[in-house]
C-alpha cells in the first residue's frame, strides 16, 4: 500500500478537465497542491495500517492467551455476569486502546502539522476518553446480551441478536443528536438570524419539520468544514460547523445546507437505517458460521471452551471487522450515489451553480482534500464522490443551464 500510494498510484487529471473548474491548479496554489497530496496520502496510509493492526491485536490477544487471562481475571473479581462481562470488555478495550495509541497519536500530529487540526493535546485526549467509555458501555451491553443468547439459544442466537439490534439501532439514531453529540462539542442556535431564516425557508420548501438551525463550535478543534442533518423524529437537527460559516459565503452555505436537506427529502437517513439492519442480519448470519468453525478449529490452542466462552470475543470481533472491511467498497459505492443525488437536489433547489462550485473548491482547499484520489482509496474510503467528480458535475450543470 505504501508503494501504491506514494509511487505507483495514478492520480493524474483527465486531459479534458485540465483548466476546468475541477482542475485543482485553477483554485489551489502550487504549495496547496503539494500539501493536499502529501496530507491525503499520509492519512490514507494510516488508514490502511490501522485496519490490519486491529486484526493483529485480536490475533495477538487470542494467540498469546491474553483473552483467557482476561476472562479469568474478570471472573475472579465478581460473580455477577454483567459485571464480569463489563470487566472483560474493559480489559480487552484497554489493551486495544494502548496498542493503537501510537498510531492515533501520529495521526493527530499529522493533522496538526498540516494545520487541519488546531486541537490541543488535552482536548484530543478528552475526546478520545469520551469515545473509549461510550464504546465500552455500548459494547458491554451488546456483548452481555449476545453471549446470554449464545448460551440460551446456541443455534439461533444470531437471529435473536439481530432482532434485538433493530430497536437498539433505532434508539441510537434517536438519541445521538441530543445525548451523544453534545458530549464532544457545544451546540447552540445559529446566531446569524438572516441566514437562519434562509435555511429554514429551504427546509420549509422541502417540508422538513425543523424549527431551528444549530451551530457547533468546531473552530477550537479543526479548520475543516462540515454540515449535516441527523436524528429521526422529534430529535431531527440541522447542524453547521462554525468553520463552515466562517469560510463560505451565505450562498455557498445555502447550497451545502440544501444538499444536507436533500438527504432528508430523499429518505437517505432511513435508507441508511434499513441498510444497516440488512447488513447486520447478513453479518450476524455469516459471522456465526465462521465463528463456529474458528472456535472448533482453534479453540483448544486459544484456551477457549466453546462458542459461549467470553474469551472467544476477540475472534468474533475479528470476524465482524473482516466482514465490514470486505463490504465497505459496496457500501461506499451506494453512499456515493446518494451523495450525487443530494448534490443534484441542492443545485435544483438553490439554482446557483457558481456558489455550488465555489463551495467545493473552498472545501477542498481548506481541508487539503486530494481532488482526484487513487482508485483503491476511493473504493475503500470515499463515501462521497471525489472533489473532481463533484465539481465537474456541478460545473457541467452550470453549462447545461446556460445552454438551456
Amino acid at each position: 500500500m505504501w508503494f501504491y500510494l506514494f509511487q505507483g498510484a495514478d492520480a493524474n487529471l483527465p486531459v479534458d478537465l485540465k483548466g476546468s473548474a475541477a482542475d485543482p491548479a485553477v483554485f489551489m496554489t502550487d504549495r496547496e497542491l503539494e500539501l493536499s497530496t502529501d496530507f491525503s496520502r499520509i492519512k490514507d496510509f494510516i488508514y490502511f495500517i490501522s485496519v490490519p493492526l486491529e486484526w493483529l491485536i485480536y490475533l495477538f490477544v487470542l494467540g498469546f492467551g491474553l483473552s483467557k487471562w482476561f476472562r479469568k481475571a474478570s471472573s475472579g473479581l465478581t460473580r455477577f455476569s454483567i459485571v464480569h462481562t463489563g470487566l472483560y470488555v474493559l480489559l480487552l478495550s484497554f489493551a486495544s486502546w494502548v496498542l493503537t495509541f501510537p498510531l492515533r497519536y501520529y495521526s493527530f500530529n499529522v493533522s496538526k502539522s498540516y494545520n487541519i487540526s488546531v486541537q490541543s493535546f488535552h482536548s484530543w485526549m478528552r475526546d478520545g476518553l469520551v469515545d473509549f467509555w461510550i464504546n465500552w458501555l455500548l459494547t458491554t451491553v451488546m456483548v452481555a446480551v449476545m453471549y446470554w443468547l449464545i448460551k440460551k439459544y446456541e443455534k439461533r442466537w444470531w437471529l435473536y441478536a439481530w432482532l434485538l439490534s433493530v430497536p437498539f439501532t433505532l434508539f441510537l439514531y434517536f438519541i445521538q443528536p441530543v445525548v451523544i453529540d453534545p458530549l464532544y462539542n457545544k451546540f447552540y442556535p445559529l446566531q446569524d438570524e438572516v441566514l437562519k431564516g434562509k435555511i429554514l425557508d429551504i427546509a420549509e420548501r422541502a417540508d422538513i419539520p425543523a424549527e431551528n438551525v444549530y451551530e457547533v463550535n468546531m473552530s477550537e478543534k479543526t479548520n475543516a468544514l462540515n454540515a449535516y442533518v441527523n436524528g429521526i423524529g422529534s430529535n431531527l437537527r440541522i447542524v453547521l460547523w462554525d468553520t463552515t460559516l466562517n469560510k463560505l459565503s451565505d450562498n455557498q452555505v445555502l447550497f451545502v445546507m440544501a444538499h444536507e436537506i436533500g438527504h432528508y427529502v430523499m429518505n437517505h437517513l432511513y435508507w441508511n437505517l434499513i441498510s444497516s439492519v440488512v447488513l447486520s442480519f447478513l453479518g450476524l448470519w455469516l459471522g456465526n458460521i465462521i465463528y463456529r468453525k474458528w472456535v472448533e478449529k482453534y479453540g483448544k490452542s486459544w484456551g477457549i471452551k466453546g462458542i459461549g466462552d467470553l474469551a472467544a470475543l476477540p475472534a468474533l470481533l475479528l470476524i465482524f471487522s473482516l466482514l465490514s472491511f470486505a463490504v465497505s467498497p459496496v457500501e461506499n459505492a451506494v453512499s456515493r450515489k446518494a451523495e450525487r443525488d443530494a448534490d443534484l437536489y441542492a443545485i435544483q433547489m438553490t439554482n446557483n451553480p457558481k456558489a455550488a462550485v465555489g463551495a467545493f473548491q473552498e472545501l477542498a482547499t481548506v481541508s487539503l482534500s486530494e481532488v482526484n484520489p487513487p482508485k483503491i482509496v476511493k473504493w475503500f474510503l470515499y463515501g462521497h464522490p471525489t472533489m473532481l467528480e463533484r465539481i465537474h458535475f456541478l460545473d457541467s450543470y452550470k453549462t447545461s443551464k446556460r445552454m438551456e
